[in-house]
């Protein structure tokens, strides 16, 4: 993440939802349904936590703004419905692990919004820029998601779709700060070999959610969340067996082993 007093990204291009492929527009037509997609594979007492943290970190005025570059990237084509081309991507990152928050989670390149930034859009730009070296220039904001907030970082993160017919080059910019930089192909996302559920401990209740077990990364969490949201509303996702429910170290461990479609 950056420090205050950056410059903001040069030529940060407005949102235009119409630029993305065909393929895309599922998703970017229904982009306002994603919250409701995330929300319904969140148990209702997790909801209740979320909102008192919400509620406790505004009380205490520790919460932030910050924004999460979702990139899209794939050819400017044609796909039949509820399909993607085969070298259709996301770009995700893998957090340091000695960061203070989320460190060693799958993440979408973000984060903490700088007084320079004209809103969640240019934060995102600048924040995956410094995080993955991709050339901003080269994207097009599409649209933005609903606020959600993050315990325990205090963010209310904004999630902003972006698509790219090729971003170019990415890479670990800063190992400090991000230790994997890749480009996921999203059949691999798809793929319902590569899903189960992660569960987690909070307190004295134990949460499960969706995830995903690739070549490099475990994508869980929040980022594991607005993804099987995405695919949900994008009409992409396809069955895949609920009832799969890992311990995270578990779920670590299957990291490499046996995911199909390798990044």
């Amino acid at each position: 993440m950056s420090s205050p007093g950056r410059s903001p990204v040069p030529g940060s291009a407005p949102l235009c939802p119409t630029a993305g492929p065909p393929w895309l527009a599922p998703l970017v037509d229904n982009a306002d349904s994603v919250p409701a997609a995330y929300r319904r594979r969140v148990p209702p007492e997790l909801l209740t936590v979320l909102s008192d943290a919400r509620r406790q970190a505004r009380a205490a005025r520790s919460d932030r703004d910050a924004a999460v570059l979702v990139l899209f990237s794939g050819p400017h084509v044609e796909h039949q419905p509820g399909a993607v081309p085969d070298d259709a991507d996301l770009l995700l990152t893998v957090r340091a692990s000695t960061l203070r928050h989320h460190g060693g989670q799958a993440a979408f390149p973000g984060g903490a919004a700088d007084p320079v930034d004209a809103g969640p859009v240019a934060t995102a730009l600048r924040e995956a820029r410094e995080e993955t070296g991709v050339d901003v220039e080269r994207l097009q904001p599409l649209v933005t998601l609903e606020r959600m907030f993050i315990p325990p970082s205090g963010f209310h993160v904004v999630p902003v779709l972006a698509y790219s017919p090729d971003p170019g080059p990415v890479a670990v910019v800063d190992s400090s700060e991000t230790a994997i930089v890749a480009r996921v192909p999203l059949r691999a996302l798809i793929n319902p070999r590569n899903r189960l559920m992660v569960c987690r401990t909070g307190g004295e209740r134990r949460y499960a959610g969706p995830a995903f077990a690739l070549d490099e990364m475990l994508v869980w969490g929040f980022t594991g969340h607005v993804i099987s949201a995405m695919l949900d509303v994008a009409g992409w996702a396809q069955p895949w067996n609920t009832e799969d429910v890992r311990e995270l170290d578990e779920a670590m461990a299957l990291v490499g082993e046996d995911s199909e479609d390798p990044l």
